[in-house]
C-alpha cells in the first residue's frame, strides 16, 4: 500500500536533506543531516551511510525512525515515521546503488543504505501559517533573507508590520 503520495516523493526528490532522529542506545536523541536521502518507491525512503557512524549504529540497535524533509522557503514539509533496515549486499542494496551511481553520485565511499518503510507520514507546517500569511509573501521573505550578504542573523529577518 502507498505511504508516499507524489506530493511528498517531489518535496523529498527536491529537497534532497533530510533530518534523520533516531535513539542511541543509551537513550538519547541523534538528529543527523542526510543530503543522500531519496525515494526508493511507494513505501520507502533511502539515504546512503557514507559517514554515518552514530545514526547506523543507532538503528542497529533500535530500528525505529523519523525524517523531517522540509522547504527552507515555504516552511512546510513532511514528518515520515518508520523502521529503518541496514543494507549491506543483496539485491535492494545494489539497486540503490545504481539509483545513486544513475545520478552522478560516487558510490564507492558508501558504507551501506538504510532503507527506511515509512509506516506514518504527514504535513510538518511552521507555525507561522497559524497566522494570515501566504505562502507566496513568505516564500519571497525567505528569498530575500537567504540572497543577503552573508554576515546576516535571525534579527535580519523583519516580516511586514501586518504579519
Amino acid at each position: 500500500m502507498a505511504v508516499l503520495t507524489e506530493e511528498m516523493k517531489t518535496l523529498v526528490r527536491e529537497q534532497r536533506l533530510g533530518f534523520v532522529a533516531t535513539v542511541s542506545p543509551d537513550g538519547f536523541p541523534n538528529v543527523s543531516p542526510k543530503g543522500s536521502l531519496t525515494v526508493f518507491d511507494d513505501e520507502h525512503l533511502v539515504f546512503a551511510d557514507v559517514e554515518s557512524p552514530h545514526t547506523v549504529r543507532n538503528l542497529a540497535a533500535n530500528p525505529r525512525i523519523e525524517i523531517n524533509v522540509v522547504d527552507p522557503y515555504s516552511r512546510k514539509g513532511y514528518r515520515f515515521r518508520g523502521r529503518a533496515e541496514i543494507l549491506h549486499a543483496g539485491d535492494q542494496y545494489w539497486k540503490v546503488l545504481m539509483m545513486y551511481h544513475g545520478e552522478g553520485a560516487d558510490v564507492r565511499r558508501v558504507r551501506s543504505v538504510v532503507l527506511v518503510l515509512v509506516d506514518q507520514a504527514g504535513p510538518l507546517i511552521s507555525p507561522i501559517y497559524a497566522h494570515p500569511v501566504e505562502e507566496e509573501a513568505l516564500r519571497a521573505l525567505w528569498e530575500e533573507y537567504y540572497s543577503r550578504p552573508k554576515k546576516r542573523t535571525v534579527t535580519d529577518f523583519v516580516p511586514p508590520r501586518d504579519f
